[in-house]
């Protein structure tokens, strides 16, 4: 027989093979990762760049393969790697790393566009993990400046969403409330299901911390629902699962929420997901203190308590230490006390009078002003004119809003039509190439002219067959120079002997657009023939052929046109 101090010691051991047999092939794909990016500091070159990319793309963490060609600027090359970098270390729930690769790619992305906001987006995220909630609300306030200036309501319900986060951590609960029902309005715009689901269950979060639990819960019971109708995702589910029983313990049902945690803590130790499984600890514990079950609380608070710690998670660390004081509170007054020391000391390190000051001017700084005015007006009921001024900038606003989203959805379509034009004026050009002298029919004149046909071919050449003239020779300028860079309307209208405000004027009265939608529509046209025919070639590569400097740019504007990634579309022409 085994004595029991054998019996622990036995399922120690077992515990330890199973937990090596879980994390072994993890860590060896983080090492492997980690040497890559190494080899890259070092060297920084597009060989090491691609060699750091491959090893992403074996783990899937990438939306698709990103590959640089030799010519690609060194720059573009480090701003990529270690953008991704910042957010695999985050992934890894390493956030020293996540925020050290952050700030190295920030002063590589020089303009506002998709590459900077996600850039912010990381560091923003990492800094909350660090409870450090001034720098974290600093870098989101860029990232939300940048996401509405896209009127892309995506990525304007994401920041929204992550700056409710940062509001709630810092217990600022009526500014997160009201950053969460923006963020839901302009989710559900944006028709985006995932989005929708994780904006619900912040949103649960948020009316839980407040005490509002019969509020919380149909937030949470939608963000389940959703998330029932996608892709199984184990760690997406079990964030939701712990948030829905985050709530049944505000209602106090105990019991349901102790049985969700520990399928929860369950689930969470078999894939590996260190960050789920200390918030379910956390949870579970909670549900355990709450049926006066203190023994049992302690080792789920102790546990949470060191993987925060590990992590660098102050946030979540400041409540294990709450849970283990209430826990030992009746058990041992000594163990209360040192916990409650700790508490107090991580808790005075986050909410300090100086981060609340920080955190209240950056609030009046974010796109807030319309709830603010709204809020202050209703208080100001003896000025009813207040009341009135509120409800015109409102309007104004929103029509403005309405009006910037109508008209990048036009243009859209205005693209999609465009390139099916320009494909065909191509296809019908190379089938009647050695019959028809193009540079005889498609000669332009100075700017003070009109289209210049030849006497002979006058009565036989039409205006429409003018226009396709003018539109081939459009086209023809711009592939030109599309390597080379030389593409601008500028110079277009230069090598067509126009100025640039006859060009403009010819090409909006033949095809109705302006000349930069023009341009963007045979970019598009070139990189769909390139990515179906030239099967040899990388993204990047084609990226460059059509006038891309940076390969996620490309990436970016051909999903906007052809609804799809360009590996994705390139693997439906197979």
């Amino acid at each position: 027989m085994f004595s029991p101090s054998s019996h622990l010691f036995i399922s120690f051991i077992r515990f330890s093979l199973i937990a090596l047999l879980l994390f072994f092939p993890s860590a060896a794909e983080s090492q492997s990762v980690e040497a890559d990016l190494d080899a890259f500091d070092k060297a920084q070159d597009v060989v090491a760049a691609n060699s750091f990319f491959q090893e992403l793309d074996k783990e899937e963490f990438t939306d698709e393969k990103i590959q640089f060609g030799a010519a690609t600027p060194l720059d573009s090359v480090r701003q990529q790697v270690w953008y991704w970098a910042a957010e695999w270390f985050y992934d890894r729930q390493d956030y020293d790393k996540s925020i050290e690769y952050g700030l190295k790619a920030i002063p590589l992305c020089h303009y506002p566009n998709d590459d900077k906001a996600g850039n912010l987006n990381i560091l923003g995220l990492a800094f909350v993990r660090k409870g450090d909630f001034t720098k974290a609300a600093e870098y989101m306030k860029q990232c939300l400046d940048i996401d509405m200036r896209s009127a892309d309501d995506d990525r304007i319900s994401a920041s929204l969403n992550s700056l409710a986060g940062i509001y709630m951590a810092a217990y600022q609960l009526q500014e997160a409330e009201q950053y969460i029902l923006k963020a839901i309005t302009h989710a559900r715009k944006a028709d985006n299901p995932a989005r929708m689901a994780v904006i619900q269950g912040m949103a649960s979060d948020i009316y839980h911390a407040m005490g509002r639990d019969s509020i919380a819960l149909p937030h949470v019971e939608m963000a389940c629902e959703i998330e029932s109708k996608m892709p199984e995702n184990q760690i997406r589910t079990n964030m939701r699962l712990t948030q829905k029983a985050t709530v049944l313990l505000g209602l106090h049902q105990y019991a349901d929420a102790e049985r969700i945690m520990r399928n929860v803590v369950d689930e969470s130790r078999t894939n590996g997901d260190a960050h789920t499984l200390a918030v379910a600890l956390n949870k579970l514990g909670m549900a355990l203190l709450c049926q006066q079950r203190q023994k049992e609380a302690i080792p789920c608070y102790r546990e949470a308590a060191a993987l925060l710690s590990k992590m660098g998670d102050l946030y979540n660390e400041i409540h294990a230490h709450k849970g283990l004081y209430e826990s030992y509170w009746t058990l041992n007054p000594d163990s209360a006390k040192v916990e409650l020391d700790r508490f107090d000391l991580l808790k005075d390190s986050l909410y300090t009078h100086t981060t609340a000051e920080n955190l209240a001017r950056f609030n009046a700084e974010f796109a807030n002003d319309e709830l603010k005015q709204e809020n202050e007006s209703m208080r100001s009921s003896h000025n009813r004119s207040m009341v009135v001024w509120a409800v015109i900038v409102a309007v104004v606003i929103m029509a403005a809003i309405l009006i910037v989203v109508l008209m990048r959805k036009r243009q859209k379509r205005q693209i999609e039509a465009l390139v099916e034009q320009i494909r065909i004026l191509r296809e019908q050009a190379e089938n009647q190439a050695g019959t028809i002298d193009k540079g005889t029919q498609g000669e332009l004149a100075s700017e003070d002219q009109k289209l210049r046909i030849p006497a002979a071919e006058t009565e036989t050449v039409g205006l429409d067959e003018q226009k396709k003239l003018f539109l081939e020779k459009v086209i023809e300028v711009v592939n030109s120079g599309m390597q080379a860079g030389t593409f601008g309307v500028e110079q277009v209208a230069d090598k067509m002997n126009l100025s640039v405000q006859t060009f403009r004027r010819r090409l909006h009265e033949v095809a109705g657009v302006a000349p930069k939608t023009f341009i963007s529509a045979i970019q598009m046209e070139n990189a769909a023939k390139l990515l179906k025919d030239s099967q040899e070639l990388s993204i990047a590569e084609i990226a460059a052929r059509c006038g891309f400097s940076e390969t996620s740019s490309f990436g970016h504007t051909f999903k906007r046109v052809y609804g799809m990634s360009p590996s994705q579309f390139r693997e439906k022409c197979v």
